[in-house]
């Protein structure tokens, strides 16, 4: 039985307080954060592979069913507002489209074309690069999709929760972080998935900081689209470049981004 189907540690979960289900959760969640840093090295590997290709033109696809695939959604969406980047150099797939991000799409998880199918509608070239995001290890969506693209070039990697998969052997770059079992049997939305979200959140990141999407420690490259932003820029360019908040307010308004500004000035 794979790892992430395990039975629970704890039994009996409805006979349990408030303060015992979460406490027992949290003494579970404590358990990725050791299991996400297990798998560093195999991350490390792939992002010096993701990156150069990043740095040509390529873009990075997640793709994924439940969960998985909503995750991979969630970690492209937010890469064009904090990095700046164009909606199309970060893209996530999910099992169903669209219609599967808030809602089920029966058995869309178990179409093994799908995922090329998904994929080639944007013209996938070998610079591109496709992570597989499956707790299992398995799932048909996925498994289809990495093997297709890497028949054609592409670059591709994993993110599983189970060892020894049949998708991390489909892939170039395995990515194993095994979790254990969920506090609910079976549930990998829990632990799985904060794994996950976790080792996006990490090779987004990172890659972006590579590209030269950070200056110091600071989103240069942010789209400024609500009060909240552009104050954090206001803020940014007072640090950077050690003016009043008024001219940092007027020269964000004229360049339109942090980096603009700091470029521009020359200060």
């Amino acid at each position: 039985m794979p790892i992430t189907e395990s039975e629970s540690l704890y039994n009996d979960l409805e006979k349990m307080s408030v303060s015992e289900l979460l406490h027992n959760i949290n003494k579970e969640d404590q358990k990725v954060s050791a299991a996400v840093a297990a798998c560093l090295p195999a991350v490390e590997a792939f992002i010096n592979q993701l990156v150069p290709r990043m740095r040509i033109g390529g873009r990075l696809f997640y793709i994924g069913a439940g969960t998985s695939g909503r995750l991979g959604i969630l970690d492209a969406s937010e890469c064009p507002p904090t990095f700046g980047v164009s909606h199309d150099r970060v893209i996530g797939l999910i099992a169903g489209g669209d219609t599967a991000i808030r809602k089920a799409v029966e058995f869309a998880e178990d179409c093994l074309e799908g995922a090329w199918r998904d994929l080639a509608a944007y013209r996938p070239m070998p610079e591109d690069t496709v992570i597989g995001i499956a707790a299992s290890g398995r799932t048909p969506y996925v498994l289809g999709g990495v093997v297709a693209a890497r028949e054609k070039g592409l670059l591709t990697a994993c993110i599983t929760c189970n060892p020894d998969t049949s998708l991390a052997a489909a892939v170039e770059y395995p990515i194993e972080v095994i979790v254990g079992s969920e506090f609910v049997t079976g549930s990998t939305r829990m632990k799985a998935g904060t794994a996950q979200k976790m080792l996006l959140n990490m090779i987004s990141t990172t890659a972006m900081i590579q590209l030269g999407k950070v200056k110091g420690n600071k989103m240069v490259d942010m789209q400024l689209n609500n009060q909240k932003l552009f104050e954090r820029g206001t803020r940014f360019l007072i640090e950077e470049l050690h003016i009043e908040k008024e001219l940092a307010m007027q020269l964000l308004k004229k360049y339109g981004s942090v980096r603009k500004v700091i470029e521009a000035t020359g200060i």
